[in-house]
This record gives structure tokens, C-alpha cells and sequence, in this order.
């Protein structure tokens, strides 16, 4: 493990333990009305889980406006592959402690316009910190979609997180009040 990996791993845990005692039950659903995910006939979601910013609306909510709702399922490596998910809660199984669809992959990633990321933090630059496992990472590596990332109203971190070139950065971070876009013109700045 290089410096940058036990970094990320102590960053990691504080952001965990952070969220854990700060977690309220709050929506996000105003990211569904940012335009990208409007003008989006497939979107990408996840369910979430535990103290993760809760989802079942937004997928609600995009099912309800007839878009095409992809959910990740965990392969072997540890990569993701997309799932079109119909809102059936009998559709979707349990693989550790997240619910994941059952059904055929969808390959045309092509038309996928937006995707909504979980987080443990975000910086000023679209940095993410995920939980670790690089799976997400490699997945929007695929994806030339609009992205954006989760995170509760005091995640948003004014320190530049540390990345590895493997990282993805997102297009906006959502929070229970805010969207806040990021520019790739003017770096540090929102």
C-alpha cells in the first residue's frame, strides 16, 4: 500500500465514522429536475443502503417519468455491469449488504445521459471518495454520461482529496438542499 493508499484508507474511515454520526433520513429528489437527468431517456441509480443518501425516491421518481432505470450489479472482479431495473423490490437480490437487480446487462452504455454515484465525500474539483473497491471507478470510465455523486450537506470537502489515476471525477455533487456543478474550466473553483 503506497502513501496515497493509506491516505485514502484513513480519509475512508473518518468520512465512514462522520456519516455514521451525522446520518438523517433526508431526500435528494431535486437532482431528478437538473436538466441532464431530464434530458436523459436512460439513467443509472443505485439502491441504497445503510447511511448511504437514500435513493428509493429518485428511482421512484425516474421510473415514474418513463426513463430507462439502470442499477449496478457486482461481478467477480469486482467490476460493475448495468441492469435495467421495473421498481419490482422481487427483482432484486441481496449481494452482501446491497440489493442488486436481476435480469439481462445492458450494453448499449452509449445512451446512458446520467448517473447518479454514491459517495462518502467530494471535493471543490468533482474528486470522489468511494467506499474503495474501484468499482465504480471503472464503471464510469465506460460511461460518457452526465455524473453525479451523492453526498450529505457537510460532505462537501473544501481540502483537495487525494486521487490515483484510476479515479473519476463527477460532474456535480447533489446534497438534500444543493446541485452544486462543477467546472473543468476554472480548477479549485465550483
Amino acid at each position: 500500500m503506497d502513501s496515497t493508499d493509506r491516505t485514502k484508507h484513513t480519509l475512508r474511515a473518518y468520512f465512514r465514522h462522520e456519516r455514521e454520526l451525522t446520518f438523517t433520513s433526508e431526500s435528494w429528489l431535486h437532482i431528478v429536475q437538473a436538466r441532464e437527468i431530464q434530458n436523459a431517456q436512460v439513467v443509472a441509480s443505485y439502491v441504497s443502503y445503510g447511511f448511504e443518501p437514500q435513493t428509493i425516491d429518485i428511482n421512484s421518481a425516474l421510473l415514474r417519468e418513463g426513463k430507462i432505470l439502470l442499477l449496478p450489479r457486482t461481478l467477480p472482479d469486482k467490476d460493475i455491469e448495468w441492469v435495467a431495473w421495473d421498481g419490482r423490490e422481487e427483482s432484486l437480490q441481496k449481494n452482501g449488504k446491497v440489493l442488486e437487480p436481476i435480469g439481462v446487462t445492458f450494453t448499449d452504455l452509449q445512451s446512458v445521459g446520467a448517473v447518479i454515484v454514491p459517495a462518502l465525500t467530494i471535493d471543490r474539483e468533482g474528486n470522489r471518495m468511494g467506499q474503495g473497491g474501484g468499482s465504480y471507478d471503472r464503471a464510469l470510465a465506460r460511461l460518457h454520461a452526465w455524473k453525479v455523486g451523492l453526498v450529505g450537506a457537510g460532505e462537501i470537502s473544501s481540502e483537495i482529496l487525494p486521487v490515483e489515476s484510476h479515479d473519476q471525477k463527477v460532474d456535480a455533487a447533489g446534497t438534500p438542499e444543493l446541485l452544486l456543478r462543477f467546472s473543468r474550466d476554472a480548477p479549485g473553483h465550483l
